[in-house]
């Protein structure tokens, strides 16, 4: 009864925050007396675990003939608390009782923002459940030894965030008496040395410019959507022209392919978070949907850098015919089983890694490195290959004459050279350096939505063989 009305209380009056300290606290003392009635006398020791909607509880209770030598670890809902008992036992004729709970919905009530801090302009972020520790139906509570709670992280820490463990004060939260002993990506320990209801704060500066990420988020939307257009049309001019283009152009199709299914499952997941978060198996088959298609869309980028470097290696005129170095079934298995074997062992390995609040990677045991990993070896030999490219294209500029339509075809050489670096996947480089730079952060943004874009413009619009079958279509068709 006191679990379902606690789940009514969430709904009136949430915007009060003195009516919500006290619920909070009505629900805290009623739950802890209820908890205090399961504990019964005995010579020995017991162990009682019990789950219901919104609270995880056990109660561990020592007795006179106890044998115990180690201090026992309470689990409920991914932390842990090791509690010394036994000396707290001695200390009541050999009895003693611990109860440890956790509240999955107790931040709605007792919110972080009433952890008051000198710096108040901080944004202040529960990243842990909400654990309450008591020592039911004793007479002497003092603990010998203070009680450490490793506490797992339900939020994504800030690698330039504060970490407080605190603990709830009547009206408040306080760090009194507690203190942050270790911590990592995944986990935190908290050491208290009195028992009350505790949990893990973390503190961040608040964004800078905080009304340029609507108009972010929004950019983001436009762009991606512009990029999607030029991938459709693109994958239309080569499906269309398949039989007149003499180049090899099953990696331009396949990277076109690759990256509008996951600019198309990435904005739609965004767009739609709100729904799909809340199903946990979908949120993580998404991520893991997007983690095969962005590393399938690298090793697309890979291929093309190869076999452009193989084009232009023995190059003696600015255009030339590219040889077709594989089969296109080669390169079909090569584009797709490469990412679909990474994603296969990262499952294998920590199978709990996709399905982060966004929909895509958990940080937890730097699994994203399985994303970052190869997406870094991928673009350092892009990189590698597009130098070495610009070299061998300006040892070929340099024995042109400087007629006009040499310069012209410079011109048009040189833009196409910057642009095949945003092809190849070289402006992902700026993702390393965009954390806190909004302005790096769009042109990283405006660069990568547009790879269609840059494909579209190089293979289709500055294309000599796809103009030229298109003004026959637009001959053909005036004269009819």
């Amino acid at each position: 009864m006191v679990l379902n009305t606690k789940e009514q209380l969430l709904k009136v009056e949430t915007a009060n925050p003195e009516k919500l300290v006290s619920y909070g606290n009505a629900v805290l003392n009623k739950t802890e007396k209820l908890v205090s009635t399961l504990v019964k006398p005995t010579e020995t020791n017991y162990s009682l675990s019990i789950s219901l909607k919104g609270l995880e509880l056990q109660v561990f209770a020592v007795g006179p003939e106890a044998s115990m030598k180690e201090i026992p670890q309470l689990s409920v809902n991914s932390t842990q608390m090791d509690i010394d008992l036994i000396q707290i036992s001695l200390n009541n004729k050999g009895s003693a009782a611990v109860a440890f709970m956790s509240y999955s919905n107790m931040d709605n009530m007792l919110k972080p923002s009433f952890f008051n801090t000198t710096d108040n302009d901080t944004v202040k972020t529960m990243i842990s459940t909400v654990v309450s520790a008591t020592l039911p139906k004793t007479s002497d509570t003092r603990l010998t030894k203070p009680v450490n709670f490793t506490m797992k992280h339900i939020e994504e820490t800030d690698p330039n965030g504060t970490l407080s463990c605190v603990y709830w004060k009547n009206t408040e939260w306080v760090v009194d008496g507690c203190s942050l002993v270790q911590t990592n990506s995944t986990h935190t320990v908290c050491s208290c040395v009195h028992l009350s209801t505790f949990a893990l704060i973390m503190q961040t500066k608040p964004l800078a410019e905080t009304d340029i990420y609507p108009f972010m988020e929004m950019l983001g939307t436009v762009l991606v959507s512009v990029g999607l257009v030029f991938l459709s049309l693109t994958l239309l001019t080569f499906t269309v022209c398949r039989r007149h283009l003499r180049m090899n152009n099953t990696p331009r199709i396949n990277l076109c392919i690759s990256l509008l299914l996951a600019h198309l499952i990435f904005l739609l997941t965004q767009n739609l978070i709100t729904y799909i978060q809340p199903l946990e198996m979908l949120c993580a088959v998404l991520a893991g949907v997007l983690h095969f298609l962005f590393l399938s869309a690298f090793v697309w980028m890979l291929i093309e850098a190869v076999l452009l470097f193989i084009s232009v290696k023995n190059l003696t005129k600015i255009r030339s015919k590219q040889k077709e170095v594989l089969g296109w079934k080669c390169l079909i298995i090569i584009g797709y089983v490469i990412p679909l074997v990474v994603v296969g062992v990262s499952v294998g390995l920590f199978p709990g890694g996709y399905g982060s609040k966004e929909c895509w990677i958990k940080m937890d045991r730097d699994f994203i490195w399985s994303f970052v990993g190869p997406v870094s070896l991928i673009l350092a030999v892009n990189v590698i290959i597009f130098v070495i490219i610009t070299f061998n294209l300006r040892s070929v500029l340099a024995k042109l004459n400087n007629d006009n339509s040499h310069i012209k075809q410079t011109k048009k050489l040189v833009f196409k050279i910057l642009v095949q670096s945003a092809i190849l996947g070289c402006p992902w480089i700026l993702g390393f350096f965009t954390e806190g730079n909004p302005v790096l952060e769009m042109v990283f943004l405006f660069l990568n939505s547009q790879q269609g874009t840059f494909i579209f413009l190089v293979y289709c619009v500055l294309n000599q063989e796809v103009r030229e079958q298109y003004r026959k279509w637009a001959s053909c068709c005036v004269s009819k």
